[in-house]
């Protein structure tokens, strides 16, 4: 990837805006259908997902690939954008298909959130790859200093 600041800079980016877009939908979807206020769906749920698990990470990894370059574990940095954005997208999109069918009463079946579940895993693994290119970059950071001791 030729420029890391500046996919994990859209990023956050896009994922503030499906977060903000998500809410909005969640807001006047059950408004139009008259679902009832305060009753629990999990449209509400993909508005905060997008945000705590898209927008925020983003920002955070744009000052951490700033500081320590973990973009330099090519392979690495790509398996974690991957695993990432799946993730992040099918957890979102599941909770969005699951919040619709309550809000429109209509049953939801265990393949939505077995597929959710995925989403899950794809998290967790993105989290693995993230903290290896982390800790070679931090690595590799720490040992010119202590040769130069």
């Amino acid at each position: 990837m030729k420029k890391p600041l500046n996919h994990l800079l859209v990023s956050a980016f896009v994922y503030a805006g499906l977060g903000v877009a998500s809410g909005l939908f969640y807001r006047e979807f059950t408004k139009l259908n008259g679902f009832p206020e305060g009753a629990f769906t999990q449209l509400g749920l993909a508005h905060t997902h997008l945000l705590s698990l898209g927008f925020f990470p983003f920002l955070i990894l744009l000052g951490l690939e700033r500081a320590f370059t973990f973009s330099a574990s090519r392979k690495r940095f790509g398996w974690f954008l991957g695993l990432y954005h799946a993730g992040v997208i099918l957890t979102s999109a599941m909770l969005i298909v699951h919040g619709c069918l309550t809000v429109l009463g209509l049953e939801s079946s265990a393949m939505i959130s077995g597929i959710a579940g995925l989403g899950h895993m794809a998290i967790t693994a993105a989290i693995i790859v993230l903290f290896l290119a982390l800790r070679t970059a931090v690595r590799g950071v720490e040992r010119p200093a202590a040769v130069a001791a």
